[in-house]
């Protein structure tokens, strides 16, 4: 009976100190009285935020990577279907002045 009171209370223990694991994020740090501790906690968020703002730049670099890529290729589309309006319109020009009747003779 003691003995498995005893595993009972290893797994809790255990259990608890799991729960108790460091997450990343922002702490509040005001809480600790060591100052030890709060230079440590103001540290952790210290690396914490400057991973995250590496993170969110390298982000916004490849949206703007992406964003150029997309322009360029715009851009690139735009200009062959000016060619190609360009092209129709002559072509039409030509089929007018083919259709007219040539003014009639008096």
């Amino acid at each position: 009976m003691i003995g498995r009171f005893a595993i009972i209370a290893v797994v809790s223990l255990m259990c608890g100190s799991a729960l108790a694991q460091d997450v990343p994020g922002i702490e509040i740090c005001t809480v600790e009285r060591d100052l030890n501790r709060r230079t440590s906690c103001l540290q952790s968020n210290v690396e914490f935020l400057q991973k995250q703002m590496t993170r969110q730049s390298a982000d916004a670099q490849q949206k703007l990577s992406d964003a150029q890529q997309k322009l360029a290729a715009a851009a690139t589309e735009i200009s062959n279907l000016k060619g190609a309006i360009e092209a129709l319109r002559t072509r039409v020009d030509q089929l007018q002045a083919a259709a007219k009747p040539p003014p009639a003779a008096k």
